[in-house]
């Protein structure tokens, strides 16, 4: 069984080689969808500042380019091997300065408090190594009444039992539990 959990870390939670790359392309196909349904749930606006954590392949950034222009967007993940794919992905982003992708992670992000109006991760939360620690780390570089979005596939392995009380102890309010059919979504403010 451990054998199994290894196989799926390095292949969607700590990508890295081979794996890691396999694991990113298939990332890129099956989180497509959650990620649309974040982006919509938070309302992002053109002048917001958006920051992804664990952002993978880099799909939801480069759907955060194309749906928000003005938008400031940064990501964090600890994959190098996700930091190469989602820099590829939105190279001419990076380029122009509209996105921000850095190595690191959830419990340690590299950005000074309340900088943010928003952020989500996608698939994420479940690999964190401490979930409580990641949420408050959110809540520090969220501006007041900045919003989190949390998408969860029906593959992800995270139960919807737990999402919501998590949020609320790190401080969050407002939580909302989206279901979809082959997706949920939690969505919540910074007071």
């Amino acid at each position: 069984m451990a054998w199994g959990r290894n196989l799926l870390m390095r292949l969607f939670g700590r990508p890295k080689g081979l794996l890691g790359r396999l694991g990113g392309l298939m990332m890129a196909r099956m989180n497509r969808d959650a990620a649309i349904e974040v982006i919509e749930l938070l309302g992002v606006r053109p002048d917001d500042s958006l920051l992804e954590i664990g952002f993978g392949p880099g799909v939801a950034i480069q759907l955060l380019v194309e749906r928000v222009p003005g938008a400031r967007i940064a990501g964090v993940d600890p994959s190098l091997e996700m930091l190469a794919q989602a820099s590829a992905r939105n190279a001419a982003a990076l380029r122009s300065r509209r996105v921000d992708l850095r190595h690191g992670v959830v419990d340690a992000l590299p950005f000074a408090p309340q900088t943010f109006g928003k952020a989500l991760a996608i698939n994420s939360l479940q690999v964190w190594p401490d979930p409580a620690a990641g949420l408050r780390e959110i809540g520090r570089v969220l501006k007041p009444a900045g919003r989190i979005g949390l998408g969860f596939t029906a593959n992800s392995g995270q139960p919807k039992a737990g999402v919501a009380a998590a949020l609320a102890a790190a401080g969050f309010v407002d939580i909302q539990i989206v279901e979809r059919p082959r997706l949920f979504c939690a969505i919540a403010t910074k007071p």
